[in-house]
């Protein structure tokens, strides 16, 4: 051995460089250690997480949630090279788990292996947003109702769903308090309770575009946090006077609403085929819609003329079906009541 080989101070064995050998380095480094303990809460009513002070929605499985938990508490020293971690998760009970932790890896060149033992807590605490929902907290109502009539059932189904649909889109986006805590239905109209401005202002945005109308905003101040004003606001939604797909009977001529423009309407008519711009004031009357519309059997057709089978009184009507109407007896045809008219729609 030459004089000028490096020896372990330690062991006295040979050193590929100043100071202690890589066995002994190793052997005096603590480079693994866990945390005894962390902490998971979560919300028991939507199963939102609460990491430090923020909440966000998720739908990780609990074994999932464990494995990342058991990994958030290994510190490894910065020199250890290629680590492997393996977590074995043993169930205590409904709110505690212990992880079983192995780590290898290379530490100054040398082969290491550890493990330590992590316990964690499965704690519960309310959300921000169960806990505005439960104390029947909330920042405005979407009110919505129609111009000198009640919204239909259809109207109503569709303002609901477009409300929902804003919902899930802000909180996909992290908007956790844009909620809707309650909707239904009164004797004028729908009633959507939300529980912020911006989820408010949408929802009646997207109403009126989808069906039609307008709507006004109505603040009312409820209060102060903070030095600021808080004010709770009333949406007042207004869809039109009519809406897609009604029947109505204009200059003597049955025609369907297929567009609301204002005070304008574009209907198509049944008489002579074609699509037409027509003013509110000329409607004579709203025969209905023709959701509503029910099917009726032709008996005969001759020209322009078919003869319908009533479906309740079984009377065949002669009904006007219109230019270009190819009908043929035997076949069914939708039709609508005025009075006791029968309406051949198209």
């Amino acid at each position: 051995m030459a004089i000028t080989d490096r020896f372990c101070p330690k062991c006295g064995g040979h050193s590929e460089r100043e100071g202690l050998c890589d066995h002994c380095k190793v052997a005096e480094t603590r480079w693994l250690t866990c945390e005894h303990r962390v902490q998971s809460i979560h919300c028991p009513s939507c199963g939102a997480q609460k990491q430090g002070n923020v909440w966000s929605d998720t739908d990780r499985e609990r074994a999932d949630l464990a494995m990342d938990l058991a990994r958030s508490a290994v510190h490894l020293h910065p020199e250890l090279r290629s680590p492997r971690i393996n977590v074995k998760i043993n169930t205590l009970s409904t709110n505690r788990s212990r992880a079983t932790i192995t780590v290898q890896g290379v530490l100054y060149h040398q082969q290491v292996t550890g493990s330590c033992d992590v316990e964690i807590a499965w704690n519960k605490e309310q959300c921000d947003r169960c806990n505005r929902i439960s104390g029947s907290y909330y920042e405005g109502i979407v009110q919505v109702r129609a111009l000198d009539r009640i919204p239909g059932p259809y109207e109503c189904q569709m303002a609901a769903a477009i409300a929902s649909e804003v919902e899930l889109s802000l909180q996909t986006g992290g908007e956790r308090l844009s909620f809707i805590s309650n909707m239904s239905e009164t004797t004028e109209g729908l009633d959507i309770v939300v529980g912020s401005q911006h989820i408010g202002l949408l929802i009646a945005h997207k109403i009126t575009a989808q069906l039609g109308g307008r709507y006004t905003t109505h603040p009312k101040l409820i209060g102060e946090k903070n030095g600021r004003p808080l004010y709770r606001i009333t949406y007042s939604v207004r869809l039109p006077r009519y809406q897609k797909r009604d029947v109505i009977r204009f200059r003597g001529r049955y025609a369907e609403v297929i567009q609301v423009e204002s005070n304008f309407l574009r209907v198509f008519d049944f008489t002579e085929g074609n699509i037409k711009t027509v003013r509110e004031e000329e409607v004579d009357q709203l025969i209905g819609n023709a959701r509503d519309a029910v099917d009726a059997m032709v008996a005969f057709a001759k020209g322009d003329t078919i003869g319908v089978i009533d479906p309740d009184t079984y009377a065949t009507h002669e009904c006007a079906a219109g230019k270009s109407f190819n009908i043929k007896a035997g076949q069914y045809v939708r039709i609508i009541r005025d009075g006791d008219h029968l309406v051949v729609l198209r």
